[in-house]
């Protein structure tokens, strides 16, 4: 699915279409309705930098328990740990 942001509404908001981007992948992401890896996509950077901009925004990654688990249960089967 594509959006179409009129130009109007970009330079109303002085934003350019990566900074709406960012705007809106922070947002989904602080109300968990994306994951970091999907809100990294959306914004167009790769996850590490995203997650700088999250800090920088003083949003907390949702790493809970359960994922933390999972990720190590990951790292068994792959030998890793």
């Amino acid at each position: 699915m594509s959006v179409t942001i009129p130009d109007d509404v970009l330079q109303a908001a002085q934003m350019s279409e990566a900074e709406l981007r960012q705007e809106l992948a922070l947002l989904l992401f602080e109300r968990e309705r994306l994951t970091l890896a999907q809100a990294a996509r959306l914004a167009g950077m790769e996850r590490l930098r995203f997650q700088h901009l999250l800090a920088s925004r003083g949003i907390p990654l949702h790493y809970d328990v359960t994922e933390f688990e999972e990720d190590l249960q990951t790292l068994r089967e792959l030998g890793r740990l």
